[in-house]
């Protein structure tokens, strides 16, 4: 039936001058291209791949500038170097290469390029135990970081700690990071309204823009943040202060009620809904609203 389908005739279709021939490849070979450019856009201006982009933007119109004064050494100087700016660029920005791949390699990313729905998210019970756990721990000045694990799956960072699978509950969460404890050194990291393990160790964040105020903790806590779109909470150990690091920023001294508002917003199922424009599905949701409303 596919080869069928494949083999039908082409359509000639004809704008003004302009004359055109489309066939079944084709236009699947402009959908896929469509789509791959549309992910690949949206890839880059959530990375520091964007100031590359924007780095070859300038390099190209120079190079066009040069060609249209007749600046032939300067274009040929363009040209020769092409080769080794990609390469350049490759080990620069190999950081977020990496994770492109490793996004593409998870196993919810299907389910997200189909608009579907993995979890349901932070019930309010687990959101009032973490929020109170970590007030008392920033009041108490202890330090914690509490992860809690969206779509991306977080078994790379569980890995690294103990296993522990517990019913939320501030207590557990107030004595796991209490001082000269086994589990208080690390991170907790919650999925699906459990505490699936403590002492997790996270990834530094590289970020050149984070205080110099702030501690291996918030950059932890944040370079978590950049790989994943996981939601940290860090309680300061020195001032007792609460954050919050989530796609790649980091918001210092927040209050209890705002970390109570990001974990409601942030529940599983509503981030589908509103990333669905990204989802092939919430793509063709939006073309049909489009034709409805022009009619």
């Amino acid at each position: 039936m596919l080869n069928n389908l494949l083999k039908l005739p082409e359509t000639n279709i004809k704008i003004g001058s302009l004359n055109l021939t489309l066939s079944v490849p084709g236009v699947i070979e402009i959908l896929l291209f469509t789509v791959l450019s549309y992910y690949i856009i949206i890839w880059i201006k959530r990375t520091k791949a964007w100031t590359l982009l924007k780095g070859v933007l300038v390099l190209v119109g120079f190079y066009l500038v040069a060609k249209f004064l007749g600046l032939n050494n300067v274009a040929y100087l363009f040209e020769t170097s092409v080769g080794s700016i990609v390469i350049a660029a490759i080990v620069i920005f190999q950081p977020e290469l990496r994770k492109a791949l490793e996004r593409l390699g998870e196993r919810k990313v299907f389910s997200s390029l189909l608009g579907g729905v993995e979890s349901t998210g932070l019930n309010s019970q687990s959101i009032d135990s973490i929020v109170r756990a970590i007030s008392q721990l920033g009041l108490d000045k202890v330090g914690a970081l509490i992860v809690v694990e969206r779509s991306i799956d977080l078994e790379e960072y569980i890995n690294t700690g103990i296993r522990i699978d517990a019913t939320i509950s501030t207590a557990l969460l107030e004595q796991i990071f209490e001082h000269n404890t086994p589990l208080h050194d690390g991170a907790v990291i919650i999925r699906d309204n459990r505490i699936v393990a403590a002492t997790c160790y996270l990834p530094l964040s590289q970020s050149t823009n984070i205080s110099k105020q702030l501690g291996t903790r918030h950059r932890a806590g944040l370079g978590l943040s950049e790989a994943t779109d996981a939601v940290v909470l860090i309680a300061s150990e020195e001032t007792g202060a609460l954050s919050i690091a989530m796609d790649g920023k980091l918001q210092h001294d927040v209050t209890a009620d705002q970390i109570r508002e990001t974990l409601s917003d942030v529940r599983f199922s509503k981030e589908e809904e509103k990333d669905s424009s990204l989802s092939l599905t919430g793509l063709f949701r939006s073309w049909k609203e489009r034709r409805k409303n022009e009619r």
